[in-house]
Formats: structure tokens, sequence, C-alpha cells
């Protein structure tokens, strides 16, 4: 379908450009010290997680330097 579209006149559309507000937005308010607390102790979880897991994880990708022991099983020595 055709939508006609009003024009709008082109000083509406400077104007807008230069438009402020004189309404002032309310203040944040401050966090509480449990709040910030509770942050700190959630951030500090989340990197204790990833340093441990990282401690934990990259001796398991590392590569070897060759093998540290054989083993050889019952079949392949009696035959």
């Amino acid at each position: 379908m055709f939508f006609r579209r009003e024009s709008v006149p082109f000083s509406f559309v400077a104007e807008a450009d230069r438009f402020r507000s004189n309404v002032t937005p309310p203040e944040r308010e401050r966090a509480t010290v449990s709040q910030l607390a509770s942050r700190s102790l959630v951030g500090l979880t989340v990197v204790a997680g990833l340093v441990g897991s990282l401690v934990l994880g990259l001796p398991a990708l590392s590569p070897t330097q060759g093998p540290s022991h054989t083993q050889q099983t019952e079949a392949s020595q009696g035959r």
C-alpha cells in the first residue's frame, strides 16, 4: 500500500537539532556500603574463578616433553 507521509517544514527540522530540554533528570542514588561490598565480592569471585581455571587448565594444555613412562602389556611381552 502507498502511505502518504506529511511533509515537515525545514525550519522545524532545523529547530529540532538545537532543542534542549529544560527538565533536569533526578540525581543518581549513591551506592551504599553493603552494595559496594557485594559488588566487589562478586568481582573478586569472578576473577578468582578465572585465575583458578587458568592455574588448573594450563598444565593440561601444555605439550608433554615425551613419554615419561612407557607401559607394556603382558600380551606384547609374551609373544
